[in-house]
């Protein structure tokens, strides 16, 4: 294992920067919901398979996406994820013209295909690059990078995506279906500009990096067994891996339900579009301030593990309390989730690989699949929104104030998931074999 030196800080820079790209292309999924929406005219429910699209990709395209790893490395890797990433985003401009559902979901798809790519090369690369004790701060680092840009590119796309959102929701309700036409037409066309930009500076991207002085890594190997044993020979031996895996998959859901709910759910309490579409940008400086915090206290003052346990906890916590809160109140809970999301990715990934030697690339894509957990989780919340807001309509409660009290009340999805990744912190990380701990 390489020790950080300055060439390998060169590297570090490079690879956050590839981190701001993954940060702002995922995160603005918070201004599209809402729009695709509004545009599409959907369900609370459809409207979350923007979420779907983006983290199905992960599942289908991890383990292809570590076998070309295998064959053409890390920087070759990332190089081409970014390419396949600028034509997800150029596609962005006929679903518009079509103003297609299925179209814009495959553009995402594509997008997260990419994505799949890069993330699979430059999550052990980055953890790899340094001692495994110290992981957590390089992905920290990272995740600084990553949010900030989530943060702006969140920002950015309420303004282009949003603005005047409010005012076309009541309009279609009053004119012909022609005029309701023009006026979605109109609204979608408003992706053009900010997705053939994007597409351009992907491109750019991907072949600033295929010439960038990246340092050839590789994991260590596995420690020896002792006399006796038989040494590991596949990645089923590993539980703790596979632990991992499943605290990787309910995390990512838990994040992505707290950043891209957060604007549904303001518009739900009676906010308006214009105001709501900051409230994601709480949530990812929630998650800036504690990642700096990581940093500057993984591992010298705390260990990986330790400031996995705190945020879990404090998932419990924060979840509970928007159950138990109202408006504004609430919404803020929602955003402090970020500080108890901060630290998860970075911890899990070092815990995860510490030890797996020659399987390093192959567990890597198993936790790159386990991203597909913002498939799944998020929908589920938009499902349960959807069910009880039409259980308390048929109860006799209006329609503005079911809407609001069933997304504040399906926020209990997120517990379970805090528990699991507490249960990998205090325990399931020290399960290195089947028959010991």
């Amino acid at each position: 294992m390489t020790q950080t030196s300055s060439n390998n800080k060169v590297a570090i820079a490079i690879i956050a920067g590839l981190f701001s790209i993954f940060g702002f292309v995922t995160w603005i999924n918070s201004a599209l919901i809402p729009f695709m929406k509004t545009i599409n005219e959907l369900t609370e429910a459809q409207s979350y398979f923007v979420a779907t699209a983006s983290y199905i990709s992960f599942v289908i395209m991890a383990l292809p996406a570590s076998f070309i790893i295998n064959k053409i490395g890390y920087r070759k890797g990332m190089s081409l994820g970014l390419i396949i990433m600028s034509l997800g985003a150029l596609l962005f401009i006929p679903a518009a013209e079509a103003r297609t559902y299925w179209v814009f979901l495959a553009a995402i798809f594509i997008q997260g295909t990419g994505m799949t790519l890069c993330q699979t090369a430059a999550n052990p690369y980055i953890i790899i690059l340094g001692p495994i004790e110290s992981g957590a701060k390089r992905m920290a680092i990272m995740g600084i990078a990553n949010k900030i840009a989530g943060a702006l590119g969140s920002l950015i796309f309420g303004a282009l995506l949003l603005s005047g959102i409010d005012d076309v929701k009541v309009k279609i309700g009053q004119v012909s279906v022609e005029e309701k036409g023009q006026l979605l037409d109109t609204m979608a066309n408003s992706v053009y500009t900010p997705y053939l930009i994007m597409a351009i500076a992907l491109f750019v991207f991907a072949l600033l990096i295929k010439k960038a002085p990246l340092p050839n890594v590789e994991a260590a190997q596995a420690e020896e067994t002792k006399e006796g044993e038989t040494s590991k020979t596949n990645i089923f031996q590993f539980p703790h891996l596979w632990i991992g895996v499943l605290t990787l998959f309910v995390y990512v859901g838990a994040e992505v339900i707290a950043g891209d709910s957060i604007i549904a759910y303001g518009i739900s309490l009676g906010f308006s579009a214009e105001d709501a579409k900051f409230f994601t940008t709480f949530t990812l400086m929630a998650m800036v301030v504690t990642y700096a915090l990581g940093v500057f206290l993984i591992p010298k003052y705390i260990k990986q593990s330790t400031a996995l346990e705190v945020s879990a906890a404090l998932g419990i916590i924060f979840s509970i309390c928007i159950l138990i809160t109202t408006g504004f109140t609430s919404v803020l809970f929602v955003a402090a989730l970020g500080v108890s999301n901060a630290l998860v990715w970075p911890a899990v990934w070092p815990l995860t690989l510490n030890g797996l030697g020659k399987f390093t690339k192959t567990a890597s894509a198993l936790l790159i699949m386990a991203i597909s957990g913002g498939a799944i989780i998020p929908p589920l919340y938009g499902r349960l929104v959807d069910s009880g807001k039409h259980e308390l309509i048929s109860s006799g409660i209006s329609e503005v104030e079911a809407a609001a009290t069933a997304a504040t009340g399906s926020y209990w999805v997120l517990i379970p998931c805090y528990a699991i990744i507490l249960f990998f912190a205090v325990k399931g990380h020290r399960y290195k074999s089947w028959s010991k701990k």
